[in-house]
Order: structure tokens, then sequence, then C-alpha cells
């Protein structure tokens, strides 16, 4: 039994004070993509039959590469900020630790990959 008041026991064991910049992240990023998704949409529906040499040219304008760009960072950012507060509040333990790194790894794994494939074809469709 403790003599320490409710008040007393949580005093000191307050927030890490990084919640709300994730929770502003996450919402930052949640509507930089109804912007870049929307054109996504709009612009791969305006194809016309789109086989390889119409999309690689498509990619090729550099206003389509640089939002695809952002499309993919904006992507694979706001999805680490949502599996990164999942991880945290279901799984426990040494695990845990091990998850978020795992986490972060593929995350950035994906991003790069994203560019590489963005970079590789709007740079091999203008040669």
């Amino acid at each position: 039994m403790s003599l320490q008041t409710p008040l007393g026991r949580v005093l000191g064991m307050g927030s890490a004070k990084t919640g709300a910049g994730h929770w502003w992240m996450q919402r930052l990023t949640a509507v930089a993509l109804l912007p870049l998704g929307l054109w996504f949409v709009f612009a791969v529906l305006g194809l016309q039959h789109g086989n390889y040499l119409m999309v690689a040219a498509w990619v090729a304008e550099p206003v389509n590469a640089i939002l695809l760009i952002l499309l993919v960072l904006t992507l694979v950012y706001h999805s680490s900020l949502g599996l990164q507060v999942v991880i945290e509040d279901y799984v426990h333990g040494a695990t845990k630790v091990a998850t978020l790194v795992l986490m972060q790894f593929v995350h950035v794994i994906m991003a790069v990959g994203g560019i590489y494939a963005i970079v590789t074809v709007s740079v091999g469709a203008a040669t």
C-alpha cells in the first residue's frame, strides 16, 4: 500500500513530448495525399490503352515524375507513421523494438525502390 496520492504517482510520467508532432504529421500527410491521389487516379485514367511505352513517356514528363516521387514519399511516410502507432500500442516487450526497426527498414526500402523505379523509367524513356 502506497501513501502516495494518485496525482503523485502519475507526475513525472507525462508524455514524451512527441505525440502532438506525430499526430500533426500524420494529418498533414493525409491532406497531402488527397490532391496527389486524385491527380494520380485521373492521370492514369486519362491514359488511353496504357501500354508500357505510353506510360513511360508519361512518366518521363518532369512534372509527372516529380509528382509521382512526391506521391511515393508521402505514401511511405504516412504508412510509416500509422504502423508505428499500431506497433507501439499492440506489440510489447523485446518484439516491439525489433518490429519497429524492421518496419522502418521496409519503409526505407519501399521509398528507395519506388523512387528508383520512377527515375529509371523516366530517364530510360527520355533516351
